[in-house]
C-alpha cells in the first residue's frame, strides 16, 4: 500500500453540453441496456487540451459529479478541431440525465449547460443502470 491511496483525485470543474446522436438512438433501439449503448451513451468528450491538463486517458473512467449526482463514465477525446477549454460533451443518456436538476423554477431541465466536476475514478467501473 502507497501513501497515494490516501490522496483525492484532483478535481476540475467543467460545464457539460448534451446533445442527441442517431448512432446512440440506434443502439437503444437496438440493445436497449446493451454493450454498443452503453459504449455510446456513458461518455463524456472534452477538449484535447483538458485531457492533457487533467492527465486523463483516452477511454479510462472518470467521475462526474454534482449536487444532483455522482456517475462514472468513460472519457474521450473531443472531435471538434477549435478548443473548448472547460466544456465538455455528452449524448442524452441516464448518465447525463442524472446530473440535470430537476429544479430551476420554470418546470423545464437545463440540458445545455450541467455545472459538475470531473476527477479519475481510479479502479471504479461505469455506472449501471437499468434501461
Amino acid at each position: 500500500m502507497g501513501f497515494g491511496q490516501f490522496l483525492a483525485a484532483p478535481e476540475y470543474d467543467l460545464k457539460i453540453i448534451t446533445y442527441r446522436d442517431i448512432f446512440q438512438n440506434t443502439a437503444l433501439e437496438s440493445s436497449r441496456g446493451g454493450e454498443e449503448y452503453l459504449n455510446r451513451s456513458a461518455v463524456i468528450k472534452i477538449d484535447v487540451n483538458d485531457m492533457k491538463k487533467m492527465g486523463f486517458k483516452e477511454k479510462s473512467n472518470v467521475i462526474l459529479k454534482n449536487s444532483f449526482a455522482r456517475v462514472v463514465v468513460s472519457v474521450q477525446l473531443s472531435e471538434y478541431e477549435e478548443a473548448h477549454e472547460g466544456i465538455a460533451y455528452m449524448t442524452n443518456s441516464p448518465w447525463s440525465n442524472a446530473l440535470v436538476s430537476a429544479d430551476d423554477g420554470t418546470g423545464v431541465p437545463k440540458f445545455k449547460m450541467i455545472t459538475a466536476t470531473i476527477s479519475d475514478a481510479k479502479d471504479e467501473k461505469i455506472t449501471t443502470y437499468d434501461i
